[in-house]
């Protein structure tokens, strides 16, 4: 059986984040997935594009529409999308709400930059988003802390920062 390809749109979030030290800030220098599959030994046919790097709280509809124009133009039909926690849901309820019917997209992200390194839940939540992608019904579903959910049954818990049904 031969395992179709997920196409992996970046889109910036805690996940790529760097710490510069000097300063005390996060920011973005480039993506952190090629080395993230590379150490997980991922053997799951797959392409990365970023499509920005951007903190999610600074993401408007104008950036999800360009994340929806992505998603429509891959030729594959299971996408993963890293994303900032804080608005993940909305962008979820995005591409749910448009024409996207045939597609499974998962949306994942960390809490923890993984430039952290082994405190950081990125790796995790990229590996169950890559097992998830390949089982789960057309869709759209976010993928955090080992768990999957609907688009429109999830949210952030900011006082714990899982995510849970509503």
């Amino acid at each position: 059986m031969k395992t179709e390809k997920i196409q992996i749109f970046v889109t910036g979030g805690t996940f790529d984040k760097e710490y510069n030290y000097i300063e005390g800030k996060l920011y973005f220098k480039h993506t952190h997935l090629d080395d993230m599959l590379e150490r997980g030994r991922c053997t799951i046919p797959h392409e990365i594009k970023t499509l920005m790097m951007l903190d999610s709280l600074e993401m408007t509809n104008h950036h999800r529409e360009y994340i929806l124009e992505e998603c429509i133009k891959t030729k594959s039909k299971r996408i993963i999308i890293t994303h900032g926690t804080d608005t993940m849901v909305q962008t979820a309820e995005f591409l749910a709400n448009s024409d996207l019917k045939d597609r499974v997209i998962v949306i994942t992200g960390a809490l923890i930059p993984y430039a952290f390194g082994s405190s950081s839940d990125g790796f995790f939540n990229l590996g169950s988003a890559i097992a998830f992608c390949q089982v789960l019904e057309p869709g759209v579903y976010i993928s955090m802390n080992g768990k999957y959910f609907k688009h429109d049954n999830v949210e952030k818990n900011y006082s714990t920062g899982y995510f849970e049904h509503k």
